[in-house]
C-alpha cells in the first residue's frame, strides 16, 4: 500500500531556505511532522509523503509549513504552524484580484509594505500576526482572530483605503477584541 502524499510547488529561490544549512530545516519538518520531503531543486516541486499514519493531519501541516516558507516567511515563523495547532496560514493571491496587471500588483504590495516597512510592521504589531509580501502574494500567519484582523487591514489597503483609515480601524478593532476578551473572563463557566 502506498503512503499518502501531496505535491506543491514553491519558487526556486526559496528552496535553499526550505532545505536550510546542512538540511537542518528540512530535517526539522520531517522529524516533527513525521513526513518525508522530496525536493526538486530544478523545478521547485516538493513532494510531501506521510511517513507515519499515526497522525494523518501532519501532511496538511507540512504542506502549510512548506507553503509558508515558499511564500517568504522565515523557517522560524513558519514553524509556528508545527508547534501551535491554533496557528493558521492565509495566502492572498493578488493575481486573483488584479489578473496579470503587474502595475496594480506592485502598487498594492507597496501599499501593504508602506514606507520603510512601516505599514507591514504596524499590522504585525497590532494584530500579533506575521505578514509576508512575496511575489504576487501576501501571506498572513497567526491565530485565527489575528489573521482575520490582519486580513481586514490588507483588504482595506487593496481596495484603496487611506493608510490612516486602516491604522484607525486596526486600533479600534484591537480595542474591541481586548474588551471582548475581558468580558469572557467574567462569564460563568
Amino acid at each position: 500500500m502506498s503512503r499518502p502524499s501531496m505535491h506543491i510547488k514553491i519558487p526556486q529561490e526559496r528552496i535553499g531556505v526550505l532545505i536550510g544549512v546542512d538540511g537542518e530545516v528540512k530535517r526539522a519538518i520531517e522529524r516533527k511532522l513525521q513526513v518525508e520531503l522530496h525536493v526538486d531543486g530544478d523545478t521547485g516541486d516538493v513532494e510531501i509523503v506521510l511517513a507515519s499514519l499515526e497522525d494523518p493531519s501532519n501532511i496538511f501541516r507540512a504542506r502549510d509549513v512548506v507553503t509558508a516558507i515558499g511564500r517568504g516567511f522565515s523557517p522560524q515563523r513558519a514553524f509556528r504552524l508545527m508547534e501551535d495547532e491554533d496557528t493558521v496560514l492565509r495566502i492572498i493571491d493578488l493575481r486573483e484580484i488584479f489578473g496579470r496587471s503587474q502595475s496594480n500588483i506592485v502598487r498594492v504590495k507597496g501599499r501593504v509594505i508602506g514606507r520603510n516597512g512601516k505599514t507591514r510592521r504596524l499590522i504585525e504589531e497590532v494584530t500579533g500576526a506575521y505578514v509576508s509580501v512575496y511575489g504576487h502574494t501576501i501571506g498572513i500567519l497567526g491565530r485565527p482572530e489575528q489573521v482575520q484582523l490582519a486580513e481586514e487591514a490588507v483588504q482595506m489597503l487593496i481596495k484603496g483605503a487611506m493608510h490612516s483609515t486602516v491604522y484607525r480601524h486596526l486600533f479600534k478593532r484591537k480595542r474591541e477584541l481586548k474588551r471582548e476578551e475581558q468580558f469572557k473572563l467574567w462569564e460563568p463557566r
